[in-house]
């Protein structure tokens, strides 16, 4: 009688070596994949350079990526702008005569600020974008908070240098390949920006939650004097990150500071600039500035 084909791995030499050798090769790369996260999660800038030659490779794709994204947006905005346009029009009507009451509010102030300006002889000076460049990928649902731009060492971007957006502080640079840099978004957990609240100076520090929020740390500890809805800037303290840029507006009280949301949101920022260290840029100033009058 002809052997039965439903044999058992026991009954087979070769079928013991195959099972033992998926075994090895199994536990083996388990073992190599531990040690790999634990090597990367002790050194972050290990596999820098190989997350920044991924990077370079995926950018075109990624790219079109971000484009397709961006015109998928359009179409469902005004899909739901057509439906929507009564309400909206009666809402923008509302928040237009706030916002011309605000805006009287503040030319004024402008004006009072230029004057005084004028007689201290200050000097104000923006600084000149060292890329511009499309935001093509940010983390989701990562505990860690990143984004990928589509500029990089050939565009002269650097390690450090702070990113922004019309809305904002986005983060500021970690990582950079040839054509693509890996950004520190300012919610993540590591990072840590000094700021202070618009409207009187209060310093304190915005650490990010991995959320999407900030949480907001007074310096001097004491009765909390934040509101919900006061707004906050970066300070330029540390010489990193230009000062009065905005960063967050309270949303919740706490015990030694306050949460925050994020004025500017990768997932809905389509481009961002590049910005020169706040040391190096005031360097620069100082030596492109003409002489004040009278010096020799």
């Amino acid at each position: 009688m002809a052997p039965s084909s439903n044999r058992r791995p026991g009954s087979s030499r070769r079928a013991q070596y195959s099972t033992f050798l998926a075994y090895v090769i199994a536990f083996a790369g388990v073992i190599t994949g531990v040690a790999v996260l634990l090597f990367s999660t002790s050194n972050a800038g290990a596999f820098a350079s190989l997350r920044s030659g991924a990077s370079d490779v995926v950018a075109p794709a990624a790219t079109a990526a971000a484009a397709s994204r961006s015109e998928s947006q359009s179409v469902w905005s005004a899909l739901t702008g057509y439906f929507t346009y009564g309400v909206r029009v009666a809402r923008n009507e509302q928040e237009l005569a706030e916002a011309r009451v605000k805006l009287a509010e503040a030319e004024a102030v402008k004006n009072e600020n230029a004057r005084l300006k004028a007689l201290l002889k200050l000097r104000e000076s923006e600084p000149k974008p060292i890329a511009m460049a499309r935001l093509i990928g940010s983390t989701s649902t990562s505990t860690r908070r990143f984004a990928l731009l589509g500029a990089g060492r050939d565009q002269g971007v650097s390690v450090g240098m702070p990113v922004r957006s019309p809305l904002g502080l986005v983060g500021r640079v970690l990582e950079t390949g040839d054509r693509t840099a890996r950004i520190l978004l300012i919610t993540d957990t590591e990072s840590l920006v000094p700021v202070r609240r618009a409207s009187d100076g209060i310093p304190a520090f915005a650490a990010g939650r991995g959320d999407g929020t900030l949480q907001l740390r007074l310096i001097n500890l004491g009765t909390n004097p934040l509101k919900v809805g006061d707004a906050f800037v970066t300070s330029g303290s540390g010489g990193l990150y230009w000062p009065n840029t905005a960063i967050a507006v309270v949303t919740r009280l706490t015990r030694d500071g306050a949460i925050a949301r994020a004025l500017s949101d990768p997932g809905t920022t389509e481009f961002v600039q590049v910005q020169p260290l706040w040391e190096e840029g005031t360097a620069a100033q100082r030596l492109t500035a003409p002489p004040a009058a009278g010096a020799k």
